[in-house]
């Protein structure tokens, strides 16, 4: 039976693949196409963008040389008109002159030949240049495109850079960052820059093109790697693809790769908390009126819905996870997240409003008692802060508490090895280790929280800071305060 059952899961797997991959195809037709046309449309914009230059160009040339046709024409037609008036007074002088010869008087022939001799000296004829001012020549009018035409000729589609790759065993992730590493498949000085796209999955293996969010983008990386940094890892997987560019066009992106984003993941169970807290998602704040304004509203809602709450619908897995329970009340001002530690290694943070109280911070096993305060039992363990008149900082579990001797952070970093029965507190800036609870869990643990005048914002989807893995192996729970009050689980 169980074989049969592991064969019919196989096969719906791979159905399910094959679903995907057929999206994959019919998405990469149509893209195919559309891309197609686009291809169609920009080249003919170039072409018209190419034949409107030229035509400019023909005109402005053609302008040119019939500006040079008009400056010669004019030049030989001043010439020609200075040649008309200088030969219209030879012939004046000459005509004088054959009448002079006619005198018979030697002295008056004498001196009508000195008047001719003058004249003909200052005549304009004989200063005038017998030569065109201009050519007829337009050779240098021409022009000679034929090695614009073999550049024409020569026009290809342009060089489109080559997908890089992604190196799978070069990433890294660590600390709610993502480190990409990639390589071209071969030299290209063309390259200007790469584009870098992601987006959360909870599917592992190629991308899905169904119900997945959007590619988020990194624009202009010089570098041939990039660090994505102050991630909320809230789902299981990344995707990531990279394409190259150069000054021109885009390439293809790279096959895509899918890294996991392992952390641990909650909100705050408002169906969990006291009436005098006001809870949103990862947000807590204490509520003087006693949620009464709150309860008003709740009941509108449910009375005007034939849908139950997500939160209050014990079909729920989160819900499963801690069982039915009632609110916490009396001076438990509590509310826990809702899932549950199991296994493994875990981190969260909070942060307190500055103007808080009093809080705790911490963990329970599943299904205290209404009116049980976090570390006041022997199934939960907690650092608490109290503000009121004087500040104290310490350490609880089992109503026992130890006082720590340290400045209160702004922000705490809880850590939490199950299987390696540890509860940590820590700096969440500085990372230093503020307190550390050593027992066996015995039973699934939820995050806790105790809060009284003011608020306390949870943030999830962290892993394991480096910092805190490191302190773990090089101090093995030594460094900074260990709790005398653990062998109680």
């Amino acid at each position: 039976m169980e074989t049969l059952q592991r064969i019919v899961s196989t096969l719906v797997n791979k159905n399910d693949e094959i679903h995907n991959f057929i999206d994959m195809l019919n998405h990469t037709i149509s893209n195919v196409q559309v891309n197609s046309s686009n291809a169609i449309s920009e080249l003919d914009e170039e072409f018209d963008g190419l034949y409107s230059v030229l035509h400019e160009m023909k005109g402005s040339m053609a302008n040119t040389i019939q500006q040079e046709e008009a400056r010669k024409i004019q030049a030989l037609q001043d010439q020609l008109s200075q040649c008309s008036r200088a030969l219209e007074s030879s012939e004046e002088l000459l005509e004088l002159a054959v009448q002079s010869l006619d005198i018979k008087n030697p002295v008056e022939l004498l001196e009508a030949a000195r008047q001719i001799k003058d004249s003909v000296t200052v005549a304009s004829a004989f200063r005038l240049s017998l030569k065109p001012k201009v050519s007829d020549s337009m050779t240098h009018m021409m022009v000679d495109f034929a090695l614009e035409k073999r550049m024409l000729q020569a026009v290809k589609f342009l060089p489109v850079p080559k997908a890089p790759e992604i190196d799978v065993a070069a990433c890294l992730v660590a600390d709610n960052c993502i480190t990409v590493s990639w390589r071209m498949p071969e030299e290209d000085s063309r390259i200007d820059h790469f584009v870098l796209e992601y987006r959360k999955t909870n599917f592992d293996g190629l991308p899905r093109l169904k119900g997945e969010q959007h590619w988020e983008l990194v624009d202009y990386i010089k570098a041939t790697q990039y660090t994505l940094s102050g991630l909320k890892f809230d789902t299981k997987y990344m995707n990531l693809r990279v394409q190259a560019c150069n000054k021109a066009v885009a390439g293809e992106y790279s096959d895509p790769v899918t890294l996991e984003t392992k952390a641990f993941v909650f909100s705050l169970d408002s169906t969990t908390s006291h009436l005098n807290l006001k809870v949103e998602d990862t947000y807590v704040e204490w509520d003087p009126t006693g949620g009464k304004g709150q309860e008003k509203i709740k009941g509108k809602e449910n009375k005007n819905s034939n849908t139950a709450s997500p939160k209050r619908s014990t079909n729920s897995p989160r819900a499963s996870a801690r069982g039915g329970r009632d609110r916490f009340a009396g001076e438990s001002y509590t509310v826990l997240g809702d899932t549950a530690v199991e296994s493994g290694q875990h981190y969260w943070e909070v942060r307190a409003q500055k103007d808080c109280k009093s809080y705790s911070v911490g963990v329970t096993y599943r299904n205290p008692g209404k009116f049980d305060q976090l570390g006041k039992t022997n199934s939960s363990w907690c650092i608490h802060i109290n503000n009121w008149l004087q500040t104290t900082f310490s350490a609880k579990h089992n109503n026992k508490a130890k006082t720590l001797d340290i400045p209160v952070p702004d922000r705490i970093g809880v850590y939490c090895d199950f299987d390696g029965g540890q509860l940590s507190f820590y700096n969440a800036n500085s990372k230093a280790l503020l307190h550390t609870f050593r027992t066996k869990f015995t039973q699934p643990l939820l995050p806790g929280f105790m809060i009284w005048c003011g608020g306390l914002t949870v943030s999830t989807g962290l892993q394991v800071p480096s910092a805190v893995k490191t302190l773990q192996k090089s101090e093995n729970g030594l460094g900074g305060s260990t709790s005398s009050l653990n062998n109680v689980a």
